[in-house]
């Protein structure tokens, strides 16, 4: 049986991190990165070569860079047969763990059986510049290159040295001492911190009236007619029609979930089923997304008739023959603009707003996230024999999804990264989660037999709870619910600040009800909504696990909670007397 840990293991903690470098004017701290804690960098930019030295029999040259501090080397990628080459790549050693005075930057040329040192130029730690944003990048210089002696060789390098933090604008880019054993492009791309947005979602309302001289093959029976449509990988079919004629009559909703930019065309087809299990199509239309009406509120659209057609060509344009005669169907289409695509579950929402963007009401305020590090978290792998965690967070507020650089094997990583949202509404939440990169060298979905990035634990801030103004900075513990009970992976820390830039837009937000006006007008049925919530987030996840570096479907599906169910008696019970203790307190 599991030993129960202590309570207090499982509580909030406060800290006092020492933040932004710890300049402060008035209440304000003055660095933009004043939300996490400030990390030294030496940054080594090399830009390009000049003139360098053939080496080898051919007389030509294969130039690439190393750039060597202590233990750690950093290295450029090569080029064929160049004495003029352009790198313009930058490397960062962390200041933590310096083990030398001295950095040395050598050129060489590839060779297949060993290198040809060509020349290097030396620094001396102690004499490097400092630079601290919104300082302009500091402009790089030709050096000479030396020989070994330190006497003065052919050819020469292009180069920028400082010292600087992680709020550089070369930090994202730059090849990263901690991350030194990673190879291959693809390994270096996944660990890098990136910005993702969810693709923009609607609903898409197909209103299935009628249809008019359908051919059936039989004609001998009474037609047994439905229809079915199809947009991308959802399929949804009408009950068969009460009238047995061949001008059938429905009059049903179908609902999806479409995102923008509009790939796929909706396809429908009227079936007749001729047989227990089997149907016969009678005719099929094709249409795209771009030219559907939009509607923003609950006022009807214009029905249209569609030809049917027995066969529809979408891909390549084909002569259509000229047809005198056509089965016709009779629709309602619409894109609704006034609802608000639901892709979390509803207590975890971190946007409320409307699909049109006509209807958002103005920004309430400015959400500020630093993810500053994680302490205690479990071994998530077996590498060489030992356990081993290679994390990185993923935070998600509206549609924008932000991830950090994945800091290699520890298990009390350091990120320090700040991030930045607008807020439209303060009954939302932000979810950071935390995960292990088994992605590493490039493997995974091509070599590593689709390994998976597992879920270390996420937590979550209601924005309701914080006041504004004030940075919260709170270790939260990282709890998992396994079968033998709740597990604690580790403790994150975060610092939080909510900056309202209208009090009025915020308290007229509290005065209207969670969800946009057509989720009352016309409400959808709870089936529908779990239904079209699943097809939301297959959508959202899809998309961004084609993003380069893929934010992982497993990592999607965890922080939008896709195992979960929307609607809990329990919750709602809990929610209903909330309100009554809060209007009992009015009344009385």
């Amino acid at each position: 049986m599991m030993q129960r840990p202590p309570p207090e293991d499982f509580s909030l903690k406060e800290t006092k991190p020492h933040l932004g470098g710890g300049k402060i004017s008035g209440d304000k701290l003055t660095s933009t990165y004043d939300l996490v804690e400030q990390m030294q960098y030496l940054y080594v930019r090399v830009v390009k070569a000049k003139e360098l030295p053939g080496k080898d029999v051919t007389g030509s040259c294969d130039p690439y860079v190393e750039v060597k501090l202590g233990n750690y080397k950093g290295t450029t990628r090569h080029f064929e047969k160049k004495s003029n080459p352009e790198w313009n790549q930058v490397f960062a050693f962390s200041k933590d763990r310096l083990q030398a005075s001295v950095l040395e930057v050598i050129v060489k040329d590839k060779d297949f059986v060993k290198d040809d040192f060509i020349g290097r130029v030396n620094f001396d730690l102690n004499e490097i510049p400092k630079r601290v944003p919104p300082d302009s990048p500091l402009a790089p210089q030709w050096y000479k290159l030396e020989d070994r002696r330190g006497d003065k060789a052919k050819g020469e390098l292009m180069l920028a040295v400082w010292m600087g933090t992680q709020a550089d604008e070369a930090f994202p880019e730059a090849w990263h001492s901690d991350a030194a054993a990673v190879s291959g492009t693809d390994g270096l791309a996944n660990i890098r911190s990136k910005v993702y947005l969810s693709p923009k979602l609607w609903y898409l309302r197909v209103n299935v009236i009628e249809a008019q001289d359908l051919q059936p093959t039989d004609k001998g029976r009474y037609p047994e007619v439905f229809v079915k449509a199809i947009l991308g990988n959802q399929a949804l079919r009408t009950r068969i029609s009460q009238s047995r004629t061949i001008n059938p009559m429905w009059n049903e909703d179908l609902m999806f979930v479409a995102a923008e930019p509009f790939e796929e065309p909706l396809i429908l087809s009227v079936e007749d089923r001729v047989a227990p299990n089997k149907d016969e199509v009678l005719g099929r239309c094709a249409i795209p997304l771009q030219y559907v009406d939009r509607r923003l509120d609950h006022k009807p659209m214009n029905t249209k008739w569609y030809n049917l057609e027995k066969h529809v060509v979408i891909e390549g344009e084909q002569k259509k023959k000229e047809i005198k005669f056509a089965s016709r169907i009779h629709m309602r289409i619409c894109l609704e603009g006034g609802y608000h695509v639901l892709d979390e579950s509803t207590h975890y929402s971190s946007d409320l707003r409307p699909t049109a963007k006509q209807l958002w009401k103005p920004s309430i305020g400015v959400l500020e996230l630093g993810i500053l590090s994680a302490q205690g978290l479990m071994p998530m792998k077996t590498k060489d024999g030992r356990g081993t965690t290679d994390a990185y967070c993923v935070a998600k507020y509206g549609q924008k999804w932000v991830r950090t650089r994945t800091i290699i094997d520890s298990n009390m990583p350091k990120w320090n990264e700040q991030y930045t949202w607008e807020v439209f509404d303060p009954c939302t939440v932000v979810t950071i989660g935390v995960f292990d990169n088994c992605h590493l060298h490039g493997g995974g979905d091509k070599g590593g037999g689709g390994a998976k990035d597992s879920r270390i634990g996420k937590v979550r801030i209601r924005l309701s709870t914080l006041e504004t103004d004030r940075v919260y900075t709170h270790s939260y513990p990282l709890l998992v619910l396994h079968p033998s009970g709740v597990k604690k992976m580790g403790e994150i820390h975060l610092a939080v600040r909510f900056t309202c830039s209208s009090l009025l837009n915020m308290m007229h937000m509290y005065s209207h009800p969670l969800l946009p006006k057509m989720h009352y007008l016309h409400p959808l049925t709870v089936s529908q909504l779990d239904n079209l919530r699943h097809q939301a987030t297959q959508i959202v996840s899809m998309r961004l696990s084609r993003a380069e570096p893929p934010l992982r479907k497993e990592v999607v599906e965890y922080m939008l909670d896709v195992g979960s169910h929307m609607w809990s008696m329990r919750r709602s019970k809990a929610n209903f007397f909330r309100i009554m203790g809060v209007l009992g307190g009015l009344i009385a």
